[in-house]
C-alpha cells in the first residue's frame, strides 16, 4: 500500500449501513495495542470477504487533524450525530490478517461469534475497502466464485440415491447445503479436497471450537457429527473421489467433528482399504497430534500428509486455548517430529493472532520447532474467536513485531519453509521455486 493513501475508519449505523467516518483515520490492534497500520499491512479487500458490525462497540481511530487516538460512538453533528458502532472484515480464504479491528471490546455485552475479526477501512483515493491482510497461498481453487450452489443440491441428491443408508454422505450433504462447507461442496462437484469427518468426541476443549461450545460461551457455528462412520461408509465416499477427482485429496479432521486421532483404529483400516483399491490421490490427516503412537500407525497404513493444529508453540499459551483433557503438550511436539521421521509431508495448522503469533519469543520458538522437526509447511489460519476473550484468556499484554514482519523473519531464517493456507495434493508438495515464493505470493 502506498504511503500516500488515506484510509478512513469504517463504521455502521443502527440499520447496519456501512460507511466511512469523515474525521477518523483507520486504527488497528496488534494484541492489545492500538496503532496505525503499516503500508505493507493493507491490501484492497479480496473478493469473497465479508463485513460484520460489532454491536454496541465504539469505534477507535486517529483524528485526521491532530493524530490523536479517539473513541467515538456517534457521528459528527454535521453528519447528523447518530449512533455508530465498529465494523470488522472476515477475509476470504488464502489471506492472513495483519491487524485486529480497533474497537472497545469491553462493550460487547458477551462473547462475539466465532469469526476471525480483521481491521477494515475505506481508501479515499481508490474509493474501495482496504483490509489488514496479506495473501499467503497462491491457489485459487477455494475462491468463492468457484462454488456454484445451483450445482450442489442435485449432485448431493444423486449421491444420496446411489449410496442409500450411508450416514457419511448424509452428513456431508448437510455440510454442503446448510453450512456451505467448501470441502463438502468439492465432494459433490467431484474435485479437489473432500472431507472425511469421523469423530464425535474430542480430548480438548478449545476456546474457539466451531463444532461444540459450552453453554455460557459463544455458540458453535455448526453441529458436530454424532456417529463414527464405518469402514464401508468412509470408503464409499473416499475411493470414488480418489479414483476420479481432479487434484484428488481426502482429509480426515474437519470442522464438523471432534478429534480424529481418537478413531485411529477405524481410520487406519479404512486407509488400508483405500490404498488396496487405488494408489491415486492424496490422503491427508488433520489432527491435534495428541497421540504420537497413532501417527506411526497412520503413516504405516498409507496416509500421505499430516497437519497438526497449534495456536502457539509455547506450552502456557497452548494450554490456555486448547485446554487438553488427556494429553500433554510434549505429546503434540512428539507427534510433529514423528510425522516427518515417517516420511509424511508435515504441516502446522497455525492458528494465528496478531499480538501473540508475532511476539519475538513466539517467533523464536516456532523457528526452533520448524528446524528441529523439519516441518514442510506452515498453514497460516486466522483464529476465529472474540479478540477480547482471547486476550484475557491468554493474558496478552505485549506487542508483536507485525504479522508481515514475522513471516519475513521466519523465511529469512528457514528458507525451505513453505507458507500456505490450504492442503496440497502429493504432486504439489514441493512446487518449483517454493524456496523463493515468499513474499512474491502476497503480490
Amino acid at each position: 500500500m502506498s504511503k500516500s493513501k488515506t484510509i478512513l475508519a469504517v463504521v455502521a449505523d443502527s440499520h447496519g449501513e456501512v460507511f466511512e467516518h469523515p474525521d477518523l483515520l483507520l486504527a488497528g490492534m496488534n494484541g492489545c495495542r492500538i496503532r496505525p497500520p503499516h503500508p505493507d499491512e493493507m491490501i484492497p479487500m479480496p473478493e469473497g470477504s465479508r463485513l460484520f458490525t460489532l454491536p454496541g462497540m465504539a469505534v477507535q481511530g486517529f483524528d485526521r487533524r491532530g493524530g490523536r487516538l479517539e473513541t467515538v460512538d456517534r457521528l459528527p453533528r454535521r453528519w447528523g450525530g447518530s449512533r455508530i458502532e465498529a465494523v470488522a472484515a472476515f477475509l476470504a480464504p488464502a489471506y492472513m490478517r495483519t491487524l485486529l479491528p480497533a474497537a472497545d471490546f469491553s462493550l460487547s455485552g458477551g462473547h462475539l461469534p466465532l469469526w476471525a475479526y480483521t481491521a477494515v477501512g475505506w481508501c479515499l483515493e481508490e474509493e474501495r475497502f482496504y483490509v489488514a491482510a496479506v495473501r499467503v497461498d497462491r491457489s485459487h481453487q477455494w475462491d468463492p466464485d468457484n462454488f456454484d450452489d445451483r450445482l450442489i443440491e442435485p449432485r448431493a441428491r444423486r449421491m444420496l440415491r446411489e449410496q442409500p443408508g450411508n450416514r457419511l454422505v448424509e452428513q456431508l450433504a448437510r455440510c454442503a447445503l446448510d453450512y456451505h462447507c467448501f470441502a463438502a461442496k468439492n465432494l459433490f462437484l467431484g474435485r479437489w479436497e473432500a472431507p472425511l469427518p469421523t469423530s464425535p468426541v474430542c480430548n480438548a476443549a478449545c476456546l474457539g471450537c466451531i463444532s461444540l461450545q459450552e453453554a455460557e460461551c459463544c455458540p458453535a457455528s455448526q453441529e458436530r457429527i454424532t456417529f463414527v462412520p464405518t469402514v464401508e461408509e468412509l470408503c464409499g465416499v473416499a475411493i470414488p473421489h480418489l479414483r476420479q477427482a481432479e487434484n484428488a485429496i481426502v482429509s480426515f479432521g474437519q470442522g464438523c467433528e471432534g478429534e480424529p486421532v481418537l478413531q485411529a483404529g477405524i481410520i487406519c483400516e479404512s486407509v488400508r482399504e483405500m490404498r488396496r483399491q487405488t494408489s491415486r490421490g492424496t490422503i491427508n490427516f488433520n489432527t491435534n497430534g495428541s497421540i504420537p503412537e497413532a501417527v506411526d500407525r497412520l503413516a504405516a497404513a498409507g496416509i500421505d500428509s499430516i497437519r497438526v493444529s497449534l495456536n502457539s508453540v509455547r506450552e502456557s499459551c497452548y494450554q490456555a486455548y486448547y485446554r487438553p483433557r488427556s494429553y500433554s503438550f510434549a505429546a503434540v511436539m512428539d507427534s510433529v517430529c514423528r510425522a516427518r521421521n515417517k516420511g509424511l509431508f508435515t504441516m502446522l495448522n497455525y492458528l494465528v493472532f496478531p499480538g501473540l503469533s508475532d511476539l519475538p519469543e513466539e517467533v523464536e520458538s516456532l523457528i526452533d520447532l520448524v528446524e528441529e522437526a523439519g516441518i514442510d509447511m506452515i498453514q497460516l489460519r486466522n483464529l476465529s474467536i472474540d479478540p477480547g476473550l482471547y486476550a484475557r484468556s491468554l493474558a496478552l499484554t505485549g506487542e508483536g513485531m507485525g504479522m508481515k514482519t514475522m513471516l519475513d523473519h521466519i523465511k529469512s531464517r528457514v528458507p525451505h519453509i513453505q507458507f500456505g493456507y490450504f492442503n496440497r495434493c502429493r504432486e504439489s508438495f514441493y512446487p518449483p521455486g517454493f524456496e523463493n515464493e515468499w513474499p512474491a505470493v502476497a503480490r
